[in-house]
């Protein structure tokens, strides 16, 4: 190793035993350590937590004969990143080197966005003192600290992502990455692939070994998104991962231990699925083990005036903050809509108005079309509890007639995306790529 690594474009440090390398660990940072198990004054077990004591990014790669790949095993779950039986060929030796690098390289990515994200739109503040969005950040400061699962429901829109990353922001692994995916957005046949990784060669279209999400938020977070999407044949295998916190890449042999907390949500009823046969009964009681309900815009409008000014800022970062950004006139309009895109309707709606607005206070000319006066009819059927009709000032585009068509149904549906994709003819994956993209919606008004 001391000659043909550096030939790799490896500096290598060798040490004849634990207690030297741990007298170099204490010197030097490294990106990777090689070690026996067995190693007189210190056992390879001891300069692994020594290692991630002084370094917790520093990866190790156990060395062991062959009748103690058992304890090479348990050498995993002390925060090993691989084992390599003796004698290990060159290559096997390099191809775990350049996984350690290609982690490290996307874990300095994550950081690097991770960062400019933060500074141009602060940490994950939950915003609203409605007594529902009250009770979610007292639930969050509640179970943010210890490492179990969390379930997260709510409509489309409602902002369960934010949630999840409060999660992430209040626990002890803040400094590690955040990781969230889709199941519902991405095709069936890569689901696994994206979650667990593959080795090269192992389907059609398998050019080069990936790393999966999972080992991506090693340390960290992975926020399954739309977990009620997730395929009958992967529920087994996220039942697996969460009982025993190991993973397998698609063509693997062995197994790798991962310590990453689950965070899931979903705008369907779980409960619904399992009695249908659509979802895991075991899965549903592993992934719900503490759950946060996220209430819907409709239900919190007290909240309606301080969030649309925290987005506005996201656009007006100069203005001051004694300026008023809204007109009472704007605001009124706003909490009298119905909001079935939730927050992320907001979202769009605040943009649509910073762009027509040169300058504050946005008043309700500048608001999407769909935010007509209310006809006298209709303000009376709001007084009496009734859903206000709305008198669109001008025709509607055609691209605000598609997104009104798209929250209607998923109203309709009571945020259910497959039923809502169902009635309007589109596919789920059509439909999800529609509302990623609302928030572009009437950039040309």
């Amino acid at each position: 190793m001391s000659l043909e690594l550096p030939r790799l474009g490896h500096e290598v440090t060798v040490c004849p035993d634990g207690l030297t390398a741990v007298a170099a660990l204490e010197r030097n940072t490294y990106d990777c350590i090689l070690v026996d198990l067995d190693m007189p004054g210190l056992n390879g077990i001891q300069v692994i937590a020594k290692a991630k004591e002084f370094s917790p990014e520093t990866e190790a790669i156990v060395l062991t004969g062959k009748s103690s790949t058992d304890s090479a095993i348990s050498a995993l779950r002390y925060g090993a990143f691989d084992y390599l039986t003796k004698p290990c060929r060159l290559v096997e030796l390099q191809a775990l080197l350049e996984r350690v690098a290609e982690k490290r390289e996307l874990t300095r990515k994550y950081r690097a966005v991770k960062s400019r994200l933060e500074k141009l739109e602060g940490k994950s503040n939950l915003i609203g003192d409605s007594p529902s969005m009250q009770q979610v950040g007292r639930l969050i400061s509640k179970v943010a600290p210890t490492n179990s699962t969390v379930l997260i429901r709510g409509e489309t829109g409602t902002g369960k992502e934010l949630v999840a990353r409060a999660l992430h922001d209040q626990s002890h692994r803040i400094e590690m990455p955040f990781v969230a995916v889709n199941c519902g957005a991405l095709p069936e046949n890569l689901i696994e692939s994206e979650l667990f990784g593959h080795r090269k060669g192992s389907f059609t279209g398998a050019e080069d070994t990936r790393i999966g999400l999972f080992e991506v938020a090693n340390g960290g977070t992975l926020f399954l998104d739309e977990i009620g999407e997730l395929p009958k044949s992967l529920q087994a295998k996220l039942l697996r991962v969460l009982e025993t916190g190991e993973i397998r890449r698609v063509g693997d042999n062995d197994s790798m231990q991962v310590d990453v907390r689950i965070v899931c949500a979903t705008h369907r009823d779980v409960e619904l699925m399992v009695a249908e046969g659509d979802f895991r009964e075991d899965l549903m009681f592993r992934i719900n083990t503490f759950e946060i309900h996220l209430p819907p815009l409709r239900q919190r409008t007290e909240d309606i005036p301080e969030l649309a000014e925290h987005l506005c800022r996201r656009f007006w970062p100069n203005v001051p903050l004694t300026q008023t950004i809204f007109s009472s006139d704007a605001i009124r309009s706003l909490k009298s809509h119905d909001w079935p895109g939730n927050v992320r309707e907001l979202a769009n709606v605040v943009e649509h108005a910073t762009i027509l607005c040169e300058e504050p206070p946005i008043e309700p000319d500048h608001l999407p079309r769909r935010f007509g006066l209310m006809s006298t009819e209709s303000a009376a059927n709001a007084n009496l509890g009734g859903k206000p009709v709305l008198k669109a000032i001008g025709p509607l585009s055609l691209r605000e007639l598609e997104m009104q068509a798209i929250y209607e149904a998923l109203e309709r549906h009571e945020g259910n995306k497959p039923q809502a994709a169902e009635e309007l003819g589109v596919s789920l994956k059509t439909l999800y790529n529609k509302l990623n993209q609302a928030s572009s919606m009437d950039k040309s008004a």
